[in-house]
């Protein structure tokens, strides 16, 4: 067997088992979280109070202007002088939390403004409050729309994850950094990590195609009845 591929076996599960113990963790809670938060803050820059609005998209500007790194940086670094302290994986989180909540909400913002006034009109004409013509009328709509770019978001946070290396946590990619530190063979090591990087990024387009022809369905149903 050539000294190479002998390497990337041997090595093999030591990155297997970092990216499921922290790099597929760290993705799912980090997109979850920033979903929910992405929705509050789209909902609060479209409906609430002037002061409120003025929040979100100050807390918006200034995650999409700034670089991921360098949020990640200020959390786990800069925080601790001013008496806050967070192990690296919940640092990693709250950023990657913040920054998929920030542009996931540009996002939700959109798909809803996109959905017809009609359907609001239509909502109240047959006794609905705003929040169950929001929860039943109006997302189930926006969902639909919102598939693609979430799911584009998804598959790139994935890849971002390998930014948590930067501030110690033991995912996918630094795992790659310790045994490139005790072989010397970073080409062979950097290629096998970014191999599995492309591996997850395959599979979970597979599943956003999927995912879009059942929402497609969904809403060529929806028509026919209407």
């Amino acid at each position: 067997m050539p000294h190479w591929l002998q390497l990337m076996a041997e090595s093999l599960p030591s990155l297997l088992w970092a990216g499921l113990i922290f790099t597929i963790p760290l993705t799912l809670l980090s997109f979850a979280f920033g979903l929910i938060l992405g929705l509050i803050t789209a909902i609060a820059r479209l409906f609430g109070p002037a002061p409120v609005a003025a929040v979100a998209r100050f807390y918006v500007w200034v995650i999409r202007g700034t670089p991921l790194l360098v949020q990640l940086f200020v959390i786990f670094y800069g925080l601790p002088s001013a008496g806050i302290l967070l192990d690296a994986f919940p640092a990693a989180l709250i950023g990657f939390t913040l920054n998929i909540g920030a542009y996931s909400s540009e996002i939700i913002r959109a798909v809803i403004s996109s959905v017809p006034k009609g359907q609001w009109e239509a909502a109240y004409s047959i006794g609905m409050s705003w929040r169950q013509a929001m929860s039943r009328t109006i997302l189930p709509q926006a969902a639909r729309v919102a598939v693609p770019p979430l799911s584009n978001t998804f598959i790139s946070l994935v890849k971002d994850t390998s930014l948590a290396a930067a501030i110690t946590v033991p995912e996918l990619f630094q795992a790659a950094q310790r045994i490139v530190a005790t072989t010397y063979e970073p080409l062979i090591l950097y290629i096998e990590a970014a191999l599995i990087y492309l591996v997850l990024s395959s599979i979970l387009s597979q599943l956003q195609v999927r995912l879009e022809r059942r929402f497609a369905r969904y809403g060529g149903m929806l028509e026919a009845n209407a």
